[in-house]
């Protein structure tokens, strides 16, 4: 698990964060819960500097939870 850990230490965005917990987690009965109080997201409607962007509110709980497929 050595290249794992060294994955983590090296993460430079959240996406890469995250895809570290759900490989390290997986398959361990993992659950991830993220609470969430008044958090605004800009949500773009296209890709590019000349995006409108729609206003999301999160406020509540999200839930990630782990399992490994049988197949």
């Amino acid at each position: 698990m050595a290249s794992t850990d060294a994955q983590i230490e090296e993460t430079q965005t959240w996406p890469e964060l995250a895809i570290g917990l759900y490989e390290r987690l997986t398959g361990r009965g993992a659950e991830i819960a993220y609470e969430f109080e008044e958090m605004y997201i800009d949500v773009p409607d296209k890709v590019g500097e000349d995006a409108s962007h729609a206003r999301w509110r999160l406020d509540g709980t999200l839930t990630i939870r782990t399992s490994e497929n049988d197949e």
